[in-house]
């Protein structure tokens, strides 16, 4: 994982743009007095740091003192973000909002109510159309300060209007948080666990699904609502692995946006989510024209105006296509393609180390390990397993479990027998207290144990009677799991008829598109 700095002054000044650093010297000089030099010597001095380092940092700025460097570097941060706050102004939808009813706050307090409310009224309109409730609340609660203090002859029937907007928003507001909450904890249950381990996790998630779930959500028709609607759908059916409803709703969750595309730019973010999502989808279905069609248009909106309007939506999105394109890759078998792209990946990674949090490079590491370990180079898909077992992090213990078996296989393939009895035993004490062992990983785990120095003459009739085992589990409920993160079967594969793993999922492809083109396939498990 990059190295980065957890001071956020630094890593605020890192984010800025040209533009936004220019802006900010111009609007420290028209703003502040001599007493702002020393921040602006601040300044200069940690955006020319290539990583924080307080001691270096003091070299650089001999007119300050360490015990003026904590007051200094908050009254710098402060300033930086008014600075930002003044540029952008007229960008975003919410800022527009905050401004005119800031404006409307100004007017009422200088006693012209009635500007005050024709600029309000205007306001509601803009609230309203890119459906932002909680500015409307706002809106109306300074509208009915107003109507209440003050004589403003405006309308007739005004004080109904206002009760009857007001509750309104509110129920709406209520049923936005309902289900926004639970979106949210299921995502959060996925990115600590990954998919249901078993039947205990199934029925878990379920019956919290089941108890959160707003009663008569399926007719709400605002856009928030149906938003977190579909979110909550896609995280409980992911989780489940019933990946024809996680289809249904990303679809649902995607298409939302096509039905109001200004929203694309008011929730950029939720866009490009549920645009990976999406990608997802069409991959664990072998949807091979679904899953192209979506990353070209997913690519084309990478060049738009609106991803690369906001460094959150740039680098979201380059996160995501990134992963599209690994899974691609990884799907068709072709791992020496998808290995190309991985230092470009990974210069890309140093440059936006400061926005990705350690989930993504966490998935990242595991899907270049997999290629790696699929095009045969063992020694470097161990480097990188490494790197997902040494950062010893509390979230995805799925991808925790898989790595180390994977680790576990790379040694096996290299013949690091004495190592791989030492890992058989550490891998396989971790997954039980993790309560990440199934059919197949004990099978696997017996196989090991029972083939450490079998000589290669031998191995491959061993080999076919341990396909034959684990090809029984392939279609079972919660063995899949395993599928999902590492395709054991094609290894197996490539051992029993003598070939590269890769050549071996490259004619699974082709044969599967053949299949889909006759109007029969099954689900397809997705890594990471």
């Amino acid at each position: 994982m990059p190295n980065r700095s957890a001071d956020i002054l630094f890593q605020l000044i890192k984010s800025l743009q040209k533009a936004e650093k220019r802006n900010f010297k111009l609007f420290i000089t028209r703003s502040s007095g001599n007493k702002d030099l020393k921040i602006v010597e601040l300044f200069d001095a940690l955006d020319k740091l290539p990583e924080y380092e307080e001691t270096q940092l003091l070299k650089r700025v001999n007119s300050i003192k360490k015990p003026q460097l904590a007051n200094l570097k908050a009254h710098l941060y402060k300033e930086i973000l008014a600075s930002l706050r003044l540029l952008n102004s007229k960008e975003g939808i919410d800022l527009n909002l905050h401004e005119q009813l800031d404006f409307a706050r100004i007017l009422y307090n200088k006693g012209l109510y009635l500007q005050a409310l024709k600029i309000l009224d205007k306001t509601k309109e803009l609230a309203r159309n890119y459906h932002q409730d909680s500015f409307l609340i706002q809106v109306i609660s300074l509208e009915k300060k107003i109507e209440t203090l003050h004589i403003t002859r405006s309308m007739q029937n005004r004080a109904d209007q206002l009760s009857l907007e007001s509750e309104q928003v509110n129920e709406r507001r209520q049923n936005i948080t309902h289900l926004s909450n639970l979106a949210l904890q299921l995502y959060s249950w996925y990115i600590r666990n990954g998919h249901a381990r078993n039947e205990k996790d199934e029925e878990g998630v379920i019956s919290f699904f089941q108890k959160h779930f707003p009663p008569g959500a399926h007719a709400y028709s605002g856009f928030y609502e149906r938003l977190y609607l579909f979110q909550s759908f896609s995280w409980y059916a992911f989780i489940r692995q019933d990946f024809l409803m996680y289809y249904k709703y990303t679809k649902k969750w995607v298409d939302l946006f096509y039905e109001e595309p200004l929203m694309i730019e008011v929730e950029t973010a939720h866009y490009i989510k549920g645009m990976h999502n999406l990608l997802n989808a069409h991959f664990d279905l072998r949807n091979y024209i679904g899953f192209h069609h979506t990353l070209n248009q997913f690519k084309a909106f990478g060049n738009s105006a609106v991803a690369n309007a906001q460094e959150n939506s740039r680098v979201q999105t380059f996160v995501y296509i990134r992963s599209a394109q690994l899974n691609l890759h990884i799907l068709e078998g072709r791992f020496n393609e998808g290995l190309k792209l991985v230092p470009i990946i990974e210069n890309e990674i140093n440059q936006y180390r400061i926005f990705l949090d350690r989930h993504r490079i966490l998935v990242f590491n595991y899907k270049v390990a997999m290629l790696y370990f699929g095009y045969g180079d063992f020694e470097k898909s161990i480097d990188y397993l490494q790197k997902i077992i040494n950062e010893n992090v509390d979230l995805r213990i799925d991808l925790q479990c898989y790595a180390r078996l994977l680790h576990l296989l790379a040694h096996y393939e290299l013949g690091n027998f004495e190592l791989v009895e030492y890992l058989t035993r550490s891998v396989y004490r971790f997954m039980a207290k993790m309560e990440n062992l199934t059919v197949i990983e004990e099978a696997m785990f017996k196989f090991i144990r029972s083939n450490f120095y079998v000589p290669a003459k031998k191995l491959q009739p061993a080999f076919a009677a341990f396909l034959t085992q684990i090809k029984q589990l392939e279609n079972s409920r919660f063995q899949t799991r395993t599928f999902a993160y590492l395709d054991v079967i094609s290894w197996v594969e490539s051992k029993v008829e003598n070939k590269s793993m890769s050549e071996i999922i490259r004619q699974k492809y082709q044969a599967d598109r053949r299949i889909r083109r006759s109007g029969s396939h099954k689900p397809l498990r997705k890594v990471g």
